[in-house]
């Protein structure tokens, strides 16, 4: 049996332990080892409902606040009130001077499926089996160890009313979701709150599309443009762009970067409006309204790596309780909004969630977070990083395998062609090529105060020895304490349950084949890596 990794092969009969009780520490503790379930076959889960019967209880409240998450995707904390100059962001920037900015949060996962299971369950998802991007789609399934259950279904156990929508909300049709398991819809109640009973609180996700508005190519770029034109009365000028050393100024690459920043506009109108909808009906001042992105904007260092582009997203929370003009520069993971949130709203939170309640008066800062990349679409790879204030550690597990592996959903982004372009004629600098590596480092060590972009690694300087030590031995003692389940790479016969579903959008008589081949032609070179051991 192939298996995608060094790690040797194992039963796809293995039954799934409970999750041993675990401790809400800046250690993580974790007795016992998870796994996730694989089911040869359909299933549904009865995670949810078993869950409905276990005691929830909550702790007094003089009121019982709504909670109001906006999410949206591909989108790094280009907000004015983080420090951007090309645009302005009004809304993001009243929220955040009405609340808490957190300067420094990251992402446990720089990919949507893999973030979302994370923060819905409040839990690192390489400790539930849901570290591999759209995974447990196919004939195979994933199923929550037990006792881990839903954000939304513990708050519908305390008489909330939960909601899932996109902005604007579009009736009956639920927002994103995406999660890498077996879950039941029924943990949500509606789409729209004004559904719920009078006098009841509700707990609403709002997802958006962020920075996806701006599309591929020159036509997303287009439709962006307008859309920013039509409601906000201008669009961003090319002159405004400043890109990241790392990318060049290849006309593309700006115009791209132009056409994300009103997708950065536009997703700070529609914070404006779900603002103006609680002022309207006269439940702001009782509402908890927490805005954070799902991972960094989608480009060649951004979305799907660990590089900050990648991990680091805005994090801005207002509401009752919360002092105004709070700025926080203390590490936190965005799977903490599980947490914080159950608090909020006088819910105790479970001893087995990983995630820790930020706003608690005691509340003991971390002092590093952690991050993990693995298979993302067809593409395998194995990528974990620690993070804290000063330094970066990232471990590259498949080093001898290209940075930018091929990856068909990357690949066809028009900026992915631009880079590549200048990379066969020879128009990149050597910071600019580093992306183009034919290998990675197996280490990287980053001293993010003197090199904010990730550009100089020291891993193999004489005088960082000793941090590197130290970080190596942060990552490894995580790992170990949450249980890794990364550490087991993905069987073939996962993964090709994975990708047969991944696929059969693409096979239907109006697919786009040319992209099914491409998808095809990089499983089949992930297969043939994998018998070589590269």
């Amino acid at each position: 049996m192939i298996r995608f990794g060094c790690f040797p092969a194992s039963s796809l009969s293995t039954t799934i332990p409970t999750l041993a009780k675990m401790t809400r520490n800046p250690a993580l503790s974790l007795i016992g080892w998870i796994t996730c379930c694989l089911i040869a076959g359909p299933a549904i889960a009865d995670n949810e409902a078993t869950a409905s019967t276990q005691s929830n209880p909550t702790r007094p409240s003089p009121t019982r606040p709504n909670i109001v998450w906006i999410i949206p995707d591909d989108m790094s904390a280009n907000f004015s009130c983080y420090g951007e100059t090309a645009i302005e962001t009004p809304n993001v920037d009243a929220l955040a001077a009405g609340g808490v900015q957190f300067n420094r949060a990251f992402v446990t996962a720089p990919v949507c499926s893999t973030c979302r299971s994370a923060f819905i369950t409040g839990m690192y998802q390489t400790s539930i089996g849901a570290h591999h991007h759209r995974s447990g789609r196919g004939e195979r399934k994933i199923e929550l160890p037990a006792p881990v259950r839903l954000v939304p279904k513990m708050f519908q156990d305390a008489g909330y009313y939960t909601t899932i929508s996109g902005w604007p909300n579009r009736g009956k049709r639920m927002g994103k979701t995406d999660y890498n398991f077996q879950w039941d819809a029924s943990v949500y109640d509606g789409t729209d709150w004004s559904e719920r009973k009078p006098g009841q609180p509700f707990f609403a996700q709002i997802q958006t599309k962020g920075g996806k508005m701006r599309g591929k190519d020159a036509s997303g770029w287009s439709r962006i443009h307008e859309q920013a034109e039509k409601t906000l009365g201008s669009r961003t000028g090319e002159d405004v762009v400043q890109l990241p050393p790392y990318y060049p100024q290849h006309p593309d690459v700006i115009t791209d970067w132009a056409a994300y920043l009103d997708s950065v506009r536009m997703t700070d109108h529609m914070v404006g409006e779900v603002l103006q909808r609680l002022e309207d009906e006269g439940i702001r001042e009782n509402t908890l309204v927490l805005f954070m992105t799902d991972h960094g904007i989608s480009h060649a260092r951004g979305k799907q790596f660990l590089y900050d582009e990648g991990i680091h997203v805005p994090l801005v929370i207002s509401g009752p309780g919360i002092r105004p003009g709070t700025v926080r520069d203390d590490v936190v993971e965005h799977i903490d909004i599980a947490a914080l949130s159950l608090g909020a709203a006088g819910i105790e939170v479970p001893t087995w969630m990983q995630a820790q309640d930020i706003l608690a008066d005691d509340y003991q800062p971390r002092d590093a977070v952690f991050a993990a990349r693995d298979r993302c679409d067809e593409t395998v790879d194995h990528i974990r990083s620690v993070r804290t204030a000063d330094f970066k550690y990232i471990r590259n597990f498949l080093p001898q395998r290209p940075h930018l592996q091929p990856c068909a959903y990357k690949d066809a982004k028009a900026i992915l062609i631009a880079l590549r372009q200048w990379h066969d004629a020879g128009k990149l600098d050597a910071t600019q090529e580093l992306i183009f590596r034919p290998t990675r480092p197996a280490e990287e060590l980053y001293d993010l105060a003197a090199d904010p972009h990730e550009i100089n690694n020291l891993a193999d300087d004489p005088g960082y020895q000793d941090k590197l030590a130290e970080m190596r031995s942060r990552l490894d003692r995580w790992m170990e304490e949450t249980a890794d389940q990364g550490r087991q790479m993905e069987d073939a016969a996962m993964y090709d349950s994975n990708m047969e579903e991944y696929l059969r959008k693409f096979r239907k008589p109006d697919g786009d084949k040319a992209h099914m081949r491409v998808i095809e032609s990089n499983i089949a070179l992930m297969k043939k890596w994998a018998a070589e051991g590269k």
